[in-house]
């Protein structure tokens, strides 16, 4: 019996996280701003409807506002009226309905068909096609409301809708910087990643971490895409959001950034793959390749750094142009022909780095292409002997 009760398990409630646990506080911290912001626009709706409608019921407003500004976080300017527009479709699509048929729940199903399709047929994407059948089952749960001949229900939602626009977009933006930031560490992260396996693949001739390598490098398309899907974003966000117009400038430094990262995933991914068929066919260490692509690596820790700290560019260019020389010298000492392609592929990641260090820097601050191209060839101790200021760690 006392084996039956200490085999038994504790009790259902031990195994349930506590309600306020801490990772959820942490969760609900960045989520406050936007939480107030819903509430202000709702009581901003709520009272502008009643004002226009002679004081009349007016909670549809606050509701379209609510829906309409939790469907326009993150999305473009145009997107953002698209979705608003789902909302006032549903709305008057079932306003109509309810006064030919009624209310009840096959009546609100039909509202909801009719809603749907008439936006899919306007050529509304999946959140158009959802928020306005959302609409459609909030007016046609309830009686129509009509300010003398007029239904006030779609005056709401676009009263709710376009507070919502004003909210985010106009008074309280979100910040396009953050949103382009985390964006870019998605790519900093797979890169850095993926070039730390390839280093460890040539070090050791580890035929599984090459293949891990070239998986990793196969979803950097898909991390620089969420890139340049933020810049867009912001670079709309900073046109048209008033507080947030100091962001151009650094936008415009980030998206040169981002377009020499594109050149090095491509160039990353054809490195990968070398390696892969290199390790497959001998595998024999190759150490001091191995070392050129951690530099590259650990240029990408820093031009993660560097990517919001301008200041910062320094240090990615120096292992970049390290990497390169090391490849440089590798090319000169190696016969087989797998190893001189490596060499050739760290160089041209190396050069997408080395101008991505170089984005926003006065034109005198950094050298020019044939400059680099002629640092790029120099050994590693020519080049360290001519600049003693940035020595190697």
């Amino acid at each position: 019996m006392s084996g039956a009760m200490m085999s038994r398990p504790p009790p259902a409630t031990s195994l349930r996280p506590p309600l306020l646990s801490r990772e959820n506080v942490t969760r609900l911290r960045p989520l406050l701003w936007p939480i107030l912001e819903t509430a202000g626009a709702a009581v901003v709706a709520w009272y502008l409807a009643q004002w226009l409608l002679s004081n009349r019921e007016t909670g549809f407003a606050a509701i379209a506002a609510v829906i309409c500004l939790g469907a326009t976080i993150g999305q473009q300017r145009e997107r953002a009226l698209e979705l608003i527009g789902g909302v006032v479709m549903g709305v008057l699509i079932a306003d109509l309905l309810v006064r030919v048929i009624g209310t009840g729940p096959p009546q609100v199903g039909l509202m909801v068909v009719l809603a749907m399709s008439a936006a899919v047929l306007i050529g509304g994407g999946a959140l158009f096609m959802t928020e306005a059948g959302v609409s459609a089952i909030i007016i046609g749960s309830s009686a129509p409301a009509t300010l003398g001949l007029f239904p006030t229900r779609p005056i709401e939602g676009l009263i709710g809708g376009a507070i919502a626009f004003v909210v985010h977009l106009l008074v309280f933006p979100p910040d396009p910087l953050l949103h382009v930031g985390r964006a870019a560490n998605a790519v900093f992260a797979t890169l850095g990643r993926t070039l730390q396996d390839v280093a460890a693949a040539l070090d050791a001739g580890d035929r599984a971490r090459a293949e891990r390598a070239l998986q990793d490098a196969r979803g950097l398309d898909h991390a620089v895409r969420g890139l340049d899907d933020a810049l867009v974003l912001g670079r709309d966000t900073a046109r048209s959001a008033p507080l947030r117009r100091q962001a151009r400038a650094p936008l415009e430094r980030q998206e040169e950034i981002a377009r020499q990262l594109d050149f090095a995933a491509r160039d990353t991914r054809a490195l990968a793959r070398d390696t892969v068929r290199y390790v497959r066919t001998d595998g024999s260490p190759a150490p001091d390749l191995a070392a050129a692509v951690a530099d590259l690596a650990n240029a990408i820790w820093t031009l993660a750094v560097a990517f919001e700290d301008p200041e910062a560019r320094e240090e990615p260019r120096r292992l970049a142009l390290r990497a390169a020389a090391r490849a440089t010298e590798a090319m000169a000492r190696h016969a087989d022909f797998a190893l001189i392609e490596i060499a050739g592929g760290i160089r041209s990641t190396a050069v997408a780095l080395i101008r991505a260090s170089a984005a926003g820097a006065p034109d005198d601050a950094l050298p020019g292409d044939a400059a680099t191209e002629e640092m790029l060839a120099e050994p590693v101790e020519t080049r360290e002997a001519k600049h003693p200021t940035n020595p190697a760690p």
